[in-house]
């Protein structure tokens, strides 16, 4: 297991931890192991919006070629999905 020191931390943020932790009935340093694991866990993708792309593509023909072209397999990795900044 690895460890990490978090410094400069104020006291405000380190006393709402500290309520967060007795709300949840953990030590601080479990609190903040479990928001670090919710932040960083693999988010849950709903894969419904390819289908219903990929129907529209099939029933338009060529008009939804370029779209679904764009559209990762389900088994793809949702993490790398591609973004584009307008």
């Amino acid at each position: 297991m690895a460890t990490i020191t978090v410094r400069q931390l104020s006291d405000e943020t380190h006393a709402r931890l500290r309520l967060r932790a007795a709300e949840h009935g953990r030590s601080v340093e479990a609190e903040v192991r479990a928001i670090l694991d919710a932040a960083t866990e693999a988010p849950r993708v709903d894969f419904a919006w390819r289908d219903r792309i990929l129907a529209l593509g099939e029933k338009y023909g060529d008009a939804g070629t370029e779209l679904a072209s764009l559209i990762p397999p389900r088994d793809s990795d949702a993490r790398r999905l591609p973004f584009v900044d307008y």
